[in-house]
């Protein structure tokens, strides 16, 4: 199949209705790794909306099953944000999804889309998710892990998403996000608190959470192993190392390549005679007699 993908695309730019269908049996086949190859190269040509719409889902459902939640998010945003004349159910699949990821990365989600979001996205996405899944956002935001684990499991029969997996990470995230919520409070905080603080069940526990997050580069923190102390820290990238100077340009670059296709895409469309008569006949709806002119002067 990925063979096959390569061979019937125009360009690494180009989505094939083979593309959301090699993704598909990646899932089904528990091959993670050989679906997220595709998902690294930057999509610009599209055939058909659906390929769109099934290729983002299940590719954000592939990095959800690496734990590559950054990407995921993006794959998921992509498809509540693309346009729909009419919400579809692929997009409220991925809402749920969405939000939930949301949790899990930052700890918070939004309900309200962004203005680029198509209009019907944003009157009817929500009405269409469950209840239960705001529910949890709210008791989540609450940061009582007790509260949130005794919601998920009074709750666990009314899923039938098949998101259980999702929801459990959602819930062992709350740890992470309550011990962020720690930084910005305490300059220091001995384990022992921090196990307390955050409901975990040991002083163990609590540092072998501290000692991952500083690990992913979650937080900035030392552990005194003497007397159990951890010393929350600031950033110490000053951005002014040469690798970090790299990557900024490197980022920089990689951003410009959709700006100049965007503006290639803006002088074709203004050329296009289809665009361009379509144009003129909305223009010969306003009669321009029916306004004021424009002074020559004015008095002060």
């Amino acid at each position: 199949m990925l063979t096959a993908i390569r061979k019937f695309r125009s360009s690494t730019e180009h989505l094939t209705a083979l593309h959301p269908e090699f993704l598909l049996l990646c899932l089904l086949a528990k091959s993670y790794k050989t679906g997220h190859s595709i998902l690294e190269e930057e999509i610009f040509e599209v055939d058909q909306p659906n390929d769109l719409f099934l290729y983002c889902y299940y590719g954000g459902m592939i990095c959800n099953g690496q734990k590559h939640f950054q990407k995921a998010l993006e794959l998921l945003h992509n498809v509540v944000t693309a346009p729909m004349f009419a919400v579809n159910a692929i997009a409220v699949e991925a809402y749920k999804k969405y939000i939930l990821v949301s949790l899990i990365l930052h700890g918070q989600f939004s309900t309200s889309l962004p203005k680029y979001s198509s209009s019907a996205a944003q009157r009817n996405l929500r009405s269409l998710c469950q209840q239960l899944y705001f529910d949890m956002e709210n008791s989540y935001s609450n940061g009582k892990f007790g509260d949130l684990e005794t919601y998920v499991q009074s709750n666990k029969e009314r899923e039938h998403d098949n998101n259980l997996g999702l929801v459990k990470q959602v819930v062992s995230s709350l740890y992470k996000q309550n011990i962020k919520r720690l930084t910005q409070t305490y300059l220091t905080l001995s384990l022992q608190d921090i196990a307390n603080t955050v409901q975990l069940s040991s002083v163990r526990e609590a540092e072998m959470h501290v000692l991952q997050m500083i690990q992913d580069g979650e937080i900035y923190a030392a552990i005194n192993q003497k007397d159990g102390m951890v010393r929350f820290l600031e950033d110490p990238e000053q951005y002014k190392t040469i690798e970090m100077i790299e990557r900024i340009d490197s980022s920089i670059q990689r951003l410009m390549i959709p700006s100049k296709k965007i503006t290639l895409m803006d002088e074709l469309m203004s050329c296009d005679p289809l665009y361009l008569s379509k144009g003129s006949r909305e223009r010969q709806k306003f009669d321009f007699d029916d306004y004021d002119s424009v002074p020559q002067r004015f008095n002060v």
